[in-house]
């Protein structure tokens, strides 16, 4: 099994469960989950590719609050989608390049 894969489908289906989710809307979900599995995910990346530590500290965890205002939500997870495309193509990259 390989690590950059499995986490890369992990991070491609929590942007599938956020997109489900959020089309339900704005006053009807919460952004915590998805914010907690990102901050999870994002530290075990830093784990496993300890070549890539230099770029992999550039992102930051996602503070995990669940706005009430639904535009502030919409926000949080804009925040959120961006951050897991960066480190999806941070990890592909690796992955392409054999560098972990």
């Amino acid at each position: 099994m390989d690590p950059r894969s499995t986490m890369v489908n992990m991070l491609r289906q929590l942007l599938k469960e956020m997109e489900i989710v959020s089309s339900q809307g704005a006053g009807y979900y919460t952004c915590v989950p998805f914010a907690q599995r990102y901050n999870k995910l994002l530290t075990h990346a830093k784990g496993l590719f300890p070549s890539a530590h230099g770029i992999l500290d550039t992102f930051d965890t996602i503070v995990e609050s669940d706005p009430k205002d639904p535009s502030d939500k919409s926000k949080v997870l804009l925040g959120i989608r961006v951050e897991i495309s960066q480190l999806i193509t941070l990890l592909e990259s690796i992955r392409e390049e054999g560098t972990a």
